[in-house]
């Protein structure tokens, strides 16, 4: 079994807008680097094989030095794809391998590495694990047969629907579906203070600190 992270580089303006409208684009930058290196901690905790599938590059992105030195070890492959779903098609056919594929993205700093372990030991049998967020998106998929990921490029996405959207398509697929636990994605002040209060530690609760002292 494998993390794969689907990320873009945290570069000021390209990351984190409707944060950014709020508390300013670098600020919102800062945050998104804290999320992913969140997210990097609680993957490579949990697996030991792990893959990033990045839009953009490191090294216009805030804290790149952090964000290389934690992807040691991992493969890092460039996103490929017009839309969301066909990048993320590509993605799982890129990490494909024996056993579950748990992919996220890097809106979740709260999550752990128990949370990612229990959802590829639900995908161990074949089915299909998709995770709710809050707002009606989906926060993780595992899958164990990557071309499943390819009903993913016909899913509206970012929209109140998209998780019933995804489990449908994927159910019509053959995918017998069992549904994680949710969380909420970081895409708002309001989510993000949200977040932030439920954690006791870790980048993201630094940021948001730096951010509203």
């Amino acid at each position: 079994m494998r993390a794969l992270v689907i990320a873009k580089a945290p570069v000021p303006g390209r990351v984190k807008t409707r944060l950014g409208a709020r508390v300013g684009m670098d600020a919102a930058a800062e945050l998104a680097a804290a999320a992913l290196l969140d997210t990097i901690a609680a993957c490579r905790s949990a697996f030991a094989e792990c893959h990033l599938a990045l839009d953009g590059h490191l090294g216009d992105a805030v804290r790149s030095d952090a964000l290389r030195r934690s992807l040691d070890g991992w493969t890092v492959h460039p996103q490929r794809g017009e839309g969301l779903g066909q990048r993320l098609a590509h993605a799982h056919a890129d990490a494909a391998g024996a056993g579950p594929t748990v992919q996220l993205g890097m809106d979740t700093p709260q999550v752990t590495p128990a949370d990612l372990f229990a959802v590829a030991e639900a995908a161990f049998d074949g089915d299909a694990v998709l995770g709710p967020a809050a707002d009606g998106g989906w926060w993780v998929l595992a899958l164990s047969d990557a071309s499943a990921a390819a009903v993913l490029v016909d899913v509206p996405m970012s929209r109140p629907d998209t998780f019933a959207s995804t489990r449908a398509a994927l159910t019509a697929a053959g995918q017998t579906v069992r549904v994680g636990h949710e969380l909420t994605d970081v895409d708002t002040v309001e989510e993000a203070a949200s977040v932030a209060d439920s954690l006791t530690d870790g980048h993201f609760l630094r940021a948001w600190r730096s951010v509203t002292a």
